[in-house]
């Protein structure tokens, strides 16, 4: 199943797709009961609308729901190990998304991420000053890719998509950081022993993987932008 609950600014949601899913029922069974009771409904906010498309390929509409509206919605059905089990599941998800929100609002988060953006500027200088110009003299012609090499390389290591790093918790913000931080040491190091720049990215992945494997980063949550 997908995350159960999104966020959108500061707003959080879930959908009639994610809760037929979750309780096992059909979307259209969810969406008559969202029809059924949609005054009852946007007494609790406004119900929102997606048009998206079907498995099979047709537009279908999809309800997007906040808290209120969803538990409201569940209690309308029956109370089966499925619907108590998934009951659970979503509550857990939005307290844990609204603590995220929280933290993103926080000063030291703030901080974090500012100090995260000065931490990539070094590297950047590194890769710049150091690394391009011993790639270039070792034969590459394509040294200039160096930049974006590396930010996928610390992406991949944490599983994190490009565009994330601004609604990313903070341990992985901390991580981030400490990982851009060890590549520019390592880039600056090899660079200085003369090490083939393929070999300093191999040692730059192995020394990243190691460091994320000791960090024991919980599953990521997004934070909303």
């Amino acid at each position: 199943m997908n995350e159960l609950v999104k966020v959108k600014g500061n707003e959080v949601f879930t959908d009639s797709l994610i809760i037929a899913e979750g309780i096992k029922r059909k979307h259209d069974s969810i969406t008559k009961a969202i029809k059924r009771y949609g005054s009852d409904l946007n007494e609790l906010g406004k119900v929102g609308l997606s048009v998206r498309a079907s498995e099979s390929g047709q537009s279908q509409n999809v309800y997007i729901l906040n808290e209120t509206q969803s538990v409201f919605l569940l209690t309308l059905m029956d109370n089966s190990p499925k619907v108590i089990d998934f009951k659970k599941k979503l509550a857990i998800e939005f307290v844990a998304m609204r603590r995220f929100i929280l933290e993103k609002q926080s000063a030291e988060w703030q901080q974090s991420r500012l100090t995260g953006k000065q931490i990539r500027r070094d590297e950047t200088d590194i890769i710049l000053i150091k690394l391009i110009p011993l790639a270039e003299k070792q034969g590459s012609k394509n040294a200039g890719k160096l930049y974006l090499s590396y930010s996928k390389l610390v992406n991949t290591v944490l599983g994190i998509n490009t565009g994330e790093r601004d609604n990313l918790p903070s341990a992985y913000i901390d991580a981030i950081r400490f990982l851009e931080n060890a590549i520019s040491n390592i880039i600056s190091i090899e660079v200085d022993k003369g090490t083939e720049y393929h070999e300093i990215y191999q040692i730059c992945k192995a020394k990243c993987s190691i460091i994320k494997e000791l960090a024991f980063l919980p599953s990521i949550k997004l934070i909303g932008a």
